[in-house]
């Protein structure tokens, strides 16, 4: 909280140039006796702050100070909005309040990407803002996790990054249950909560990092897929050019290596009719078997 309302004074003062002590207090909702405390912190970290006394005296920024100039370089201020724009894609609370503070500061200018993760239920927004709340203030969490075989056991972890990779979101963290370095699916996370412990270690290198929780080591295989023309939009948002041949009927043939597991077939089933599993031969016997186990429930022979 300190950080953040020494940035908030500093707004202040850039906006009126001088105020007093009292006024600061009032804004800022701390006692006089803080705001003189503030004021050295600035003037240690460099920032032309000083006090003067008698009529029209109070706290002031030197005449001719610029924030954007004096702190930050212009590709620093172009990484400070675009991160903010970032956050507030992700309806981040606190992110549009000081996005419009430093926009209007640094001298706005559009952001290099815009996220929209709108799909998001209200759940997992309220989850990803404790989450960066618990990292924000290194505190613990609690959590229930479900396990890929669909087991549930109780955690506690010092949480120290949220990770976004292949459209699904990771939390980075220390497992204290496991005394080691643990990356959880936050889908899986369930009954979060952040605790009064404090957390001990910081972010470390992303090479050390584990495998997801969630995913299980399988080995890979090059599967070859025959796709009909019908399934054109997802070849071409699914795979790169250098995957698959398009025929003169306009059916594909796509060669895509990738782990094989439960994922693979699931993948390759979601396309219904308009993919045949070509090799490997024990590959496309699986998707037959299941397939037929699917009719076979379906007909009211078999119950899952």
């Amino acid at each position: 909280m300190g950080e953040s309302r020494l940035f908030e004074m500093l707004y202040i003062l850039l906006d009126k140039r001088t105020v007093t002590a009292r006024e600061l207090a009032g804004r800022l909702e701390v006692s006089v006796r803080n705001v003189y405390r503030d004021v050295e912190r600035l003037s240690a970290a460099g920032i032309p702050v000083y006090m003067s006394k008698g009529r029209g005296g109070g706290i002031r920024l030197l005449d001719g100070f610029v924030l954007d100039k004096s702190m930050l370089s212009p590709r620093e201020r172009r990484e400070i909005l675009s991160a903010l724009h970032g956050l507030r894609a992700l309806r981040d609370p606190d992110a549009g309040a000081v996005l419009e503070k430093l926009a209007a500061i640094f001298g706005g200018g559009l952001p290099w990407v815009d996220v929209e993760f709108s799909h998001w239920g209200s759940r997992r927004e309220e989850v990803f803002a404790l989450l960066k709340n618990a990292i924000i203030e290194r505190r613990t969490v609690e959590f229930e996790y479900i396990g890929s075989s669909g087991e549930k056991s109780a955690r506690e972890a010092e949480p120290l990054q949220l990770w976004f990779k292949h459209r699904t979101w990771y939390l980075k963290a220390y497992c204290l249950k496991k005394q080691a370095y643990r990356i959880f699916k936050l889908s899986r996370m369930k009954n979060v909560r952040m605790t009064p412990r404090v957390c001990e270690r910081q972010i470390r290198d992303a090479a050390v990092w584990p495998d997801p929780e969630d995913v299980r080591s399988a080995r890979e295989s090059e599967v070859v897929l025959r796709l009909s023309p019908s399934a054109a939009p997802r070849v071409c948002d699914e795979f790169d050019e250098s995957e698959y041949v398009r025929h003169e009927d306009g059916s594909f043939t796509v060669r895509v290596t990738c782990p094989e597991d439960e994922w693979v077939y699931g993948y390759v089933l979601s396309f219904g009719d308009r993919a045949e599993v070509i090799a490997p031969r024990h590959v496309r016997d699986n998707i037959r078997a299941r397939l037929e186990n699917m009719l076979r429930i379906y007909r009211g022979d078999e119950t899952l």
